[in-house]
């Protein structure tokens, strides 16, 4: 059987796009590792990296200032079980016009003579150039880019361009045919009179992302939200903190807990519960939820500040509250007395550890957690 190639690029596919001439300058794109290992292991593709490095062997980038750290790159991929049975790497410039350089395929002669399965072959690189590379092979191509930038796509390589993404993980789910391992994802954007929010959240991330709701203490606790939950959240918020801070904090609970709703889906394999006592110097905080498709809050916990800083304590539980009829989980809270600063960091740092384990998936169930049928 002939054997399907994966034609692989380097720079801001594996590698953070640059000219990498330095061992210091090497940063892997997140979870490509994982990925490029399943679909290694899956034993069904040919890896073959194709790379442009403009201008090896000239002054501005010596051949050796090349080798070294590409040679650390190789080498820390096949640690990780990620192997490569060919490489093609074209060191000329844009104005050499060289037959070998992508998008042009003079570098990949060997796999035109019929042994290889190029019509179900597959081009990852980040550039248009790697998609029309795929349209000159006679294979298709993943752009590994934002899908928002889908659109610019010309029409003639749209029918080559089987996937936009840059997320590994879905990446690989999608070659490997194994959607039930796919990202879980959510994107939404809610605009009101009073707030105007945008939010990505990916419960299968790494805890990458950045918060901004231009309340400081606010943006401090959904930090260890976005640090302790395992999950990317990137979260833009404007309100009309002119009036206060309560239609901003509010609606940040609210589309939080719409986009976690919307990327469980529906619930099948996840643990569906999730509980953490957590000690944070003079306090003790207990938090216990259950994405049970039924919203109910209980809340005992007693500040005895009415501010935390500029912040007012009472939203604190406005925003648990607004978070759990909108993401229709049963949520509890508890802690003991102490600091109020402590008391509230602790709060959000047992909820986002409490979340991890909810939303964890067992990967060989799809099952509901539930006797119902449905959740």
């Amino acid at each position: 059987m002939h054997k399907r190639v994966l034609f692989l690029d380097r720079d801001g596919v594996i590698v953070e796009e640059m000219q990498v001439d330095s061992l210091e300058k090497i940063h892997y794109i997140p979870g490509v590792f994982g990925a490029l290992s399943r679909l290694r292991k899956d034993g069904s593709w040919y890896f073959a990296m194709v790379s442009n490095q403009d201008g090896v062997g000239t002054p501005s980038f010596p051949k050796e200032a090349f080798e070294i750290p590409h040679q650390r790159i190789m080498e820390t991929l096949s640690g990780e079980g990620i192997t490569f049975d060919a490489e093609h790497i074209d060191y000329s410039l844009p104005e050499d016009n060289c037959p070998g350089r992508k998008p042009k395929i003079g570098m990949l002669s060997e796999y035109m003579d019929g042994s290889y399965d190029l019509a179900h072959s597959v081009v990852i690189g980040d550039r248009l150039t790697d998609v029309q590379l795929a349209k000159n092979i006679g294979c298709k191509a993943i752009w590994f880019a934002d899908e928002s930038r889908a659109d610019e796509l010309g029409e003639d390589l749209k029918e080559v361009c089987i996937l936009v993404s840059d997320n590994w993980a879905s990446i690989a789910s999608f070659l490997l045919d194994e959607s039930h391992l796919s990202p879980r994802i959510a994107r939404l954007e809610r605009k009101t009179k009073e707030t105007e929010i945008s939010l990505k959240l990916n419960l299968d991330g790494g805890s990458l992302g950045s918060i901004h709701t231009h309340i400081p203490f606010f943006d401090h606790m959904l930090e260890q939200v976005l640090r302790h939950s395992g999950c990317d959240i990137d979260l833009h918020a404007h309100g009309d903190l002119v009036v206060d801070e309560h239609h901003s904090v509010e609606d940040v609970g609210i589309a939080l807990g719409q986009a976690f709703r919307e990327a469980l889906g529906d619930k099948r394999g996840i643990s569906r519960y999730g509980f953490e006592l957590l000690p944070m110097d003079d306090v003790l905080a207990q938090v216990a939820l259950d994405f049970s498709g039924r919203p109910y809050l209980q809340w005992d916990v007693s500040f005895k500040r009415e501010y935390i800083g500029t912040f007012p304590t009472e939203m604190v539980e406005h925003f648990f509250k607004s978070f759990s009829d909108s993401a229709g989980c049963t949520l509890s809270l508890k802690v003991s007395e102490g600091n109020a600063h402590h008391q509230c960091e602790a709060l959000f740092k047992a909820f986002a550890r409490a979340i991890k384990q909810a939303v964890h998936r067992n990967p060989y169930s799809m099952e509901l957690p539930t006797t119902k049928g449905m959740l």
